[in-house]
């Protein structure tokens, strides 16, 4: 066996050698190794410095190890392990820089475009799923994964579960030919112990390139004050906005960033992978929620209730990927302020949405609107039921419970008894229509004419069965059996608006009262035939006069009544005028009285409804 002493002269020779090189990169003591980088150089000088290093690696470890008897072999081990220690602190310094260097010049650079590109339109059939191994990887495959198509610089590693997130789409951050380099640096300086100054310059290069990435993404420092005070029109722009960069953030940047962080450390140290995504990506993760948070706990308004939705629904959609790749006990925060802020969007919505139902309830509007048209109320309401059911998926989920019908003693009554087969939601949008109704009744009494609150609820129901039946979504959860409800309320309006104004006219027309009878004379009454054609001018004047200016906005509907109005009054003033005119034009002035022949009313009635805003007063035709 070799002498220990022959075994010592050995390694030192090995030693200096391995010091030799290490020394002419030391950039603390040559003017020409601080201009130049070791991994610029070719791959000859790059090897022989890396086994330089691992020269020097190994003799620190054989010096722990060695123990001998002789003082002179003693005095050479320490004299190895001093010029060992300074050669490794000399070269992790190099390292170090040469790990910065690398990762800031190899920086993969990305137009925003082709970022959002990237997130919508790439299939998901492309998609690497969870346990796929590299060797069977597609051609296309191969091509997301390197996006060269070469190949190049892709490792064997360990498939995260969140691979199998189809809407993950990882890009290289790092151009590939660099990642091996990067890893054989990191590989020897975690050996030497020096881990934490390997985490702490990737952390610090790679921060920086998040904050570009966010930057081009147009997602900016804000604080939650700042985002309440902004005009909630402001808001609603900038809520599109975050929902498409959060899903690049999430699904592209993150991810890849994971990745990269895999490709690097996995398999060297112990979540030594995690330690660094979370050292790159905490504060820009934090910092993506901050927008949402704010939203989730801003006033609220019905104005807002579809954009939070929209929120909400982004975000529930992104948690499965935010589960999978923030999936470490050290990146727990992130998920649980995800599930938080989506927690609350979701109290925020419920929460809207009954303060609405009480909002119609008690909307205060008392002046009628003119000619009983369609109350701007109906219109407002209507729109949102039927924004509404467009989210039904979404707040089917959200809302558990039925309405509150017995809170509120100005409320009106609803027995929920036949319409048990409805969801919550669905009780909800039915109640806010009784809710409608209730209140377009309250504002109905103050018209002082009788007949046109019947046209104005005649109007508004008939507003809302059109706009439910319009609605495929929004019908099918109404229901038949409530629209049908509603379509008979329009149409005892109708009817009851035809009494109020017509009987009395028609009344006129019969024939009571005008026949005499005596001992030398019987007929018909001139007098009262007379005084009966002038009551009938006045009253269908006055009708014409007042429900020309009414309006009837639904041109099916206005037809219909003028058509229902037109098989009572004409036949019933065509027979009186049959039955009567010869006994006026044998009198005096029977111009004053025969003012209407029967085609003059039938055009008369073409204008009932038109909602003319200057009364015709019998047009010349």
């Amino acid at each position: 066996m070799e002498p220990p002493e022959n075994s010592i002269d050995s390694d030192g020779s090995k030693l200096e050698s391995a010091q030799r090189i290490i020394l002419r990169w030391d950039s603390a003591a040559s003017e020409e190794a601080r201009g130049k980088m070791i991994f610029q150089s070719d791959r000859d000088e790059v090897d022989r410095f890396l086994r330089a290093v691992d020269e020097i690696q190994r003799t620190l470890s054989s010096i722990s190890f060695s123990s001998s008897s002789s003082s002179s072999a003693a005095a050479a081990v320490d004299d190895h392990e001093v010029k060992a220690n300074s050669a490794i602190q000399i070269a992790m310094a190099r390292l170090e820089d040469e790990f910065r260097n690398i990762l800031l010049s190899h920086t993969t650079v990305f137009e925003p475009d082709s970022l959002f590109l990237e997130e919508s339109s790439v299939s998901p059939s492309l998609c690497v799923e969870a346990g796929d191994d590299d060797s069977s990887a597609t051609p296309e495959e191969e091509e997301l994964n390197s996006p060269g198509g070469s190949g190049s610089g892709r490792l064997t590693r360990r498939r995260s579960s969140y691979r199998s997130t189809s809407s993950i789409r990882e890009m290289d951050l790092i151009t590939p030919e660099a990642i091996s380099d990067l890893r054989s640096i990191v590989q020897r300086m975690v050996a030497a112990g020096y881990s934490r100054e390997c985490i702490q310059v990737y952390g610090t290069v790679r921060k920086s390139a998040m904050e570009t990435i966010f930057k081009q993404l147009g997602i900016v420092k804000i604080s939650i004050g700042d985002v309440q005070r902004l005009d909630w029109e402001a808001v609603v722009g900038k809520i599109r906005h975050w929902i498409r960069a959060a899903k690049v953030c999430i699904r592209i940047v993150f991810s890849s960033e994971k990745r990269l962080c895999e490709q690097l450390f996995d398999g060297i140290c112990t979540a030594m992978d995690e330690t660094c995504f979370m050292e790159t990506v905490k504060a820009s993760a934090l910092r993506l929620f901050t927008f949402p948070e704010a939203i989730s706990i801003s006033r609220r308004s019905p104005d807002k209730l579809f954009k939070i939705l929209d929120l909400h629904d982004a975000l529930t959609d992104m948690l499965p990927d935010i589960e999978a790749i923030f999936d470490s006990d050290s990146s727990d925060t992130i998920r649980v302020q995800a599930v938080e802020i989506q927690a609350r969007l979701a109290e925020a919505a419920r929460g809207i949405l009954s303060e609405f139902e009480n909002a119609v309830l008690r909307e205060p509007s008392i002046v009628p609107v003119p000619g009983g048209t369609i109350h701007p109320l109906t219109r407002y309401v209507m729109n949102y039921i039927v924004m509404i059911s467009d989210y039904k998926q979404t707040l089917d989920e959200l809302i558990m419970s039925n309405p509150a019908t017995g809170s509120d003693p100005n409320a009106p009554d609803m027995d929920f008894t036949e319409l048990e087969s409805k969801s919550p939601l669905d009780l909800h949008l039915i109640w806010l229509i009784v809710v409608l109704h209730f209140n377009l009744e309250e504002k109905s009494k103050h018209y002082r004419d009788t007949s046109l609150a019947h046209i104005f609820i005649m109007n508004n129901i008939h507003y809302i069965v059109q706009k439910v039946k319009r609605s495929p979504e929004l019908r099918e959860m109404i229901g038949d059996h409530y629209l049908r409800k509603l379509t008979g309320i329009f149409r005892h309006a109708a009817t009851n608006y035809q009494r109020a104004t017509w009987v009395r006219v028609l009344n006129s027309l019969r024939d009571e009262g005008l026949h005499v009878t005596g001992s030398f004379s019987s007929g018909v009454s001139k007098s009262a035939l007379r005084e009966r054609f002038k009551a009938f001018n006045t009253m269908f004047e006055e009708v014409h006069r007042t429900q020309s200016t009414w309006s009837v906005p639904d041109v099916q509907l206005r037809e219909e009544l003028r058509i229902s109005l037109s098989e009572h009054l004409i036949p019933a003033y065509r027979s009186f005028l049959g039955r009567f005119r010869g006994h006026i034009e044998s009198g005096r002035h029977p111009e004053n009285y025969l003012k209407y022949s029967v085609e003059d009313i039938e055009t008369i009635v073409l204008d009932f409804f038109e909602g003319y805003t200057t009364p015709p007063h019998l047009r010349r035709r």
